[in-house]
């Protein structure tokens, strides 16, 4: 494939714009649509981050373009002490998905905005300070949540907040934490963190805030009860639990959010990125008795968008396409393709060390060698250099101490024809990149 490089854009690019984190991807593009974008030259690119990890409905869905465009022309935006009826029929449409332990909505904008707000209600309501969250966490760039994410981004900006400490993120592929059988002793190394937490705090633990599968942090799953144990300490230490289901709530892991498959209710529920399907709309989710307690000790959160009755119309939106289309169930039966798909390249290929997640949100982990597990930041830097010029979009998380690890998400609407092309090009690329 010949790409044709635009020198004009990208120098304007590199005198106008502030980076703010990787190289951007060395196409321009044009438009979305489906499972798609396209660059200036028409060229197709298979999405498989879904925009960032977002677009669960695909570009361009019509369903959204049609809400989004009557909303504007009638009911965008207002003062942030009006309501409209969208924001009441979100929560409505919302609590019909959830426990009634979090039938409490407040909508928001971003991903990092739910944390923040919901690390506030944490705080008023326990009276207390610490947060706790893990080592590989990703969870905004505010101050309140970047001061719990300790993935990237802590060094240069000064003091975080203070209160903040870290758990050990349970890798079961890289965790020293074993039993004498070999495997992941997760139970050991979660009880060793909370000792260690024991130890700095100053006894004013408030909450822990948790992805049910750390995106960001490598697609890091959850052992099978790890949540139920992690939800018996808080409540030991009167702890609140916070849930970040910024990437895996709204089905994308073959259940409506992925706590489900735990059977652990967290006190507080925070949704962004796939509630908006692309698109910035954000909510946070409580119970009854936490809202009161907060009102009643005057919380404050008065944002500009708070309670926007565009992002209500947009969440409402993609919440019955996903009910009316059957995109759960999709994303589970998809999910064990991708993944049986996944484990096809780990037994060919040496450089496949791990391959894990859930539904259509799966990692698939390259090393050097299997034995020493060393990080492939190079071969995995090629192959998805390779994966683009053969019309495939894909991210890779590249930490310390860890392997490249693709994030593999697509959109639920993916077709099944679209799902296997692209992990084709990914099996070529792959293969170019180890024979050189």
């Amino acid at each position: 494939m010949v790409v044709r490089v635009d020198t004009s854009f990208w120098e304007d690019a590199d005198r106008l714009l502030v980076r703010y984190g990787a190289p951007f991807s060395p196409r321009v593009i044009e438009r979305a649509a489906g499972s798609y974008v396209y660059d200036e030259a028409g060229e197709p690119i298979l999405d498989f981050t879904s925009g960032q990890m977002s677009a669960v409905l695909g570009h361009a869905h019509p369903d959204v373009v049609a809400a989004v465009s009557t909303a504007v022309g009638t009911l965008d935006h207002l003062y942030s002490g009006m309501l409209s009826r969208p924001v009441v029929d979100l929560a409505a449409a919302l609590a019909e998905t959830l426990p009634p332990e979090l039938g409490k909505m407040l909508l928001l904008s971003t991903g990092a905005e739910s944390n923040e707000a919901a690390i506030k209600l944490a705080k008023l309501y326990t009276g207390r300070y610490e947060i706790v969250s893990f080592d590989r966490s990703w969870h905004g760039m505010s101050q309140g949540a970047a001061s719990a994410t300790f993935s990237a981004g802590r060094r240069g900006y000064g003091p975080p907040t203070p209160g903040n400490f870290t758990l050990p993120t349970p890798n079961a592929y890289r965790s020293p934490f074993r039993a004498p059988d070999g495997s992941h002793d997760w139970e050991a190394e979660l009880r060793y963190g909370f000792e260690l937490i024991d130890r700095q705090s100053t006894g004013s633990l408030a909450a822990c805030l948790v992805e049910p599968i750390l995106s960001s942090g490598g697609i890091i799953e959850l052992p099978h009860g790890y949540l139920a144990r992690l939800r018996e300490l808080c409540d030991e230490r009167g702890m609140l639990l916070i849930l970040d289901e910024a990437q895996t709530g709204l089905g994308r892991t073959g259940t409506m959010y992925a706590f489900e498959r735990d059977g652990v209710v967290p006190d507080l529920l925070t949704l962004s990125k796939t509630l908006g399907a692309g698109l910035p709309v954000a909510a946070v989710l409580t119970g009854e008795r936490i809202e009161r307690v907060c009102h009643e000790r005057g919380f404050l959160f008065f944002t500009t968008h708070v309670s926007d009755p565009l992002a209500a119309t947009v969440g409402s939106t993609v919440l019955r396409v996903i009910r009316r289309d059957g995109l759960v169930a999709r994303a589970a039966s998809l999910g064990r393709q991708l993944g049986a798909r996944l484990a096809e390249l780990r037994d060919r290929y040496d450089i496949v060390g791990d391959v894990r997640g859930r539904g259509l949100l799966q990692g698939l982990e390259l090393v050097t060698d299997r034995r020493s597990k060393a990080p492939a930041d190079e071969i995995g830097q090629a192959v998805t250099r390779a994966c683009l010029e053969r019309g495939l979009h894909v991210n890779i998380v590249q930490l310390p101490g860890m392997g490249g690890i693709f994030r593999i998400a697509p959109p639920l609407t993916v077709s099944e024809d679209e799902l296997h092309t692209g992990i084709d090009i990914l099996a070529t690329a792959i293969e170019s990149a180890t024979t050189g």
